[in-house]
């Protein structure tokens, strides 16, 4: 049996500015928009792994009213699992993030301990986002 990643989700309570982020700052390519009952889906991918997508989606898209409630309160309180996405200019991913202004730096370019060199950042909705060297 072969298992491969097809796609994750991350919640927004700002589709237009998590699109402005993960498009036109870290430059993933849109896929795929769909609106139904006034939410949107938007799929996006990077340009090396166009087979994996990422959903950016509305905490009470498709759920109940108290779901969804649970949802955003764990997104205002960036409680929710984030992204990792390997760079191979870590240095300049993190410029081209820090100048954008969209995204919370949470931590520079940095080494860590289990060998990894990576940055940190809060998206615009407050998910967590780890650039890491390649």
């Amino acid at each position: 049996m072969t298992l491969s990643l097809s796609h994750g989700h991350i919640y927004t309570d700002d589709p237009d500015a998590s699109l402005a982020f993960y498009r036109d700052t870290l430059g993933l390519e849109v896929k795929n928009e769909v609106v139904n009952e006034g939410f949107r889906w938007i799929t996006l991918s990077t340009a090396d792994q166009p087979e994996i997508a990422i959903v950016l989606s509305q905490p009470h898209a498709g759920r109940s009213q108290e779901l969804g409630d649970q949802i955003a309160a764990l997104l205002a309180k960036g409680e929710l699992p984030g992204l990792w996405f390997r760079a191979d200019d870590l240095d300049g991913a993190f410029e081209k993030i820090r100048a954008a202004g969209t995204a919370k730096i949470l931590q520079e370019p940095t080494g860590q301990p289990w060998g990894a060199r990576d940055a940190a950042f809060r998206d615009p909705a407050g998910n967590m986002v780890r650039v890491s060297q390649a």
